[in-house]
């Protein structure tokens, strides 16, 4: 069996976190997004304005489900009929590309119910006719029991159960596994032994051999751990879209500041319209989404408060998109 079908041209998007009360208007962030260009835009749950705002904007959406939801969605099909007639069938304008079920549920106690709350979602949409709307769910590298080096990747064996059904879900119907991935988390981990440049797509060797793949991003080697994981379960035609990745620029010390941010971000966007894919898929296009749009005040304070590409009044916090 060949990879997935899943192969539209390589985007970048832009998660639209809303943990904040000083935000722009939903009307002027989607102003914003087709400004700066951003043509994907991930919104974890269901909004009335922001969905209203999105009307005939073209940008292509991918649209989460609350984590609390992802259970009763999964109790039945008429529970996935009332969640898409409520946050769906209004906003026939709205280019609906993904549906979420929950973020990054697996692992986590909702995981058990993402294969068959996929089920009953993709029933209901294809019951108002959205038949191309891919569903999916959203896996981070908790999850993973080995990610070093990238062909050891492997699920733990909580996780590995329910990715199996999960993956058989996502092959049956051509749909990608939403998976979150944070280069900057095991480098603030442990600065010692990674090196900056490597979490920064700076790197002018490639310091990770394996076998006979080489690495010079960390970005590249835990997108790679988790195809390998994937491979291990009977799942490595399932393809990947990153749901979130991202640097912040404060809340950490030095290693978070504006020019560690820009680099990270800028250095990613070129990396993935390159359309080199990893050294595990080389060639292969996959959509990533930026965390976020907005530095967001009603998270925790410190890193989480500051991952923004843009201040609430919709100044860059340092410039990386042509707006």
């Amino acid at each position: 069996m060949g990879l997935q079908e899943y192969e539209a041209p390589t985007s970048i998007g832009v998660n639209y976190g809303r943990n904040g009360d000083n935000l722009p208007s939903p009307q002027n962030v989607i102003s914003l997004y087709k400004k700066c260009g951003i043509k994907l835009l991930r919104l974890f749950e269901p909004n009335p304005d922001v969905l209203e705002a999105l009307k005939g904007s073209g940008i292509e959406v991918s649209l989460g489900t609350r984590n609390d939801d992802v259970k009763v969605i999964a109790s039945s099909v008429s529970a996935a009929n009332q969640w898409v007639n409520t946050n769906i069938a209004p906003y026939s304008q709205v280019n609906f590309t993904w549906i979420v079920l929950g973020n990054e549920i697996i692992p986590g106690a909702e995981g058990v119910f993402a294969t068959q709350a996929m089920q009953n979602m993709k029933e209901a949409l294809i019951s108002i006719g959205l038949t191309n709307t891919k569903v999916t769910t959203s896996f981070f590298l908790a999850g993973l029991a080995s990610s070093y080096p990238p062909s050891a990747g492997a699920f733990t064996d909580e996780v590995a159960e329910v990715m199996k059904d999960v993956t058989a879900f996502l092959l049956q119907n051509d749909a990608p596994l939403m998976a979150n991935v944070y280069p900057y988390f095991p480098y603030a981990s442990n600065p010692a032994e990674i090196k900056l440049d490597y979490a920064l797509f700076q790197s002018k060797v490639a310091p990770v051999t394996d076998g006979s793949l080489k690495y010079d991003n960390l970005f590249d080697a835990m997108v790679d751990a988790v195809y390998s994981a994937l491979e291990k379960i009977d799942a490595g035609n399932v393809s990947l879209v990153i749901g979130e990745t991202g640097w912040p620029t404060a809340g950490n010390g030095a290693i978070t500041n504006t020019e560690n941010a820009k680099a990270y971000n800028s250095n990613l966007i070129k990396h993935v319209e390159s359309g080199v894919g990893t050294p595990k898929r080389p060639g292969q296009n996959i959509d990533v989404f930026i965390f976020a749009m907005f530095n967001e005040n009603l998270k925790a304070a410190g890193v989480e408060q500051n991952w923004g590409l843009f201040y609430p009044n919709t100044t860059a916090v340092y410039p990386l998109l042509q707006c």
